[in-house]
């Protein structure tokens, strides 16, 4: 009994720290997202720039960003196990109490 409850404790704190991780990443994201679209807006307000060169970095940027929405969704998808794994075990944990 004790040592099931040492796993879900384990893995509350593993959800815990990957949905923090998560969010940390989501934020950095963000924090880029909003630099780039600033540095587009003034880049454009300037009129400077190439314009296929800014085609090709903006291109390149959303290329980026589907990679790291990628990985945003394949964390969540494993944080979304774990939970599951923690619900699981405290199911059956209350379970093995109520049968004592």
């Amino acid at each position: 009994m004790a040592d099931q409850r040492g796993l879900v404790i384990d893995a509350a704190e593993e959800v815990a720290a990957l949905v923090k991780a998560l969010g940390e990443e989501l934020t950095a994201f963000r924090q880029r997202a909003l630099k780039a679209e600033a540095r587009v807006k003034e880049l454009e307000a300037a009129g400077g720039g190439d314009k296929v060169e800014l085609i090709g970095r903006i291109g390149a940027l959303e290329a980026e960003n589907q990679t790291l929405l990628s990985r945003i969704e394949s964390a969540t998808e494993r944080t979304e196990g774990l939970l599951d794994r923690v619900r699981f075990t405290r199911q059956q944990t209350e379970s093995a109490g109520e049968t004592r």
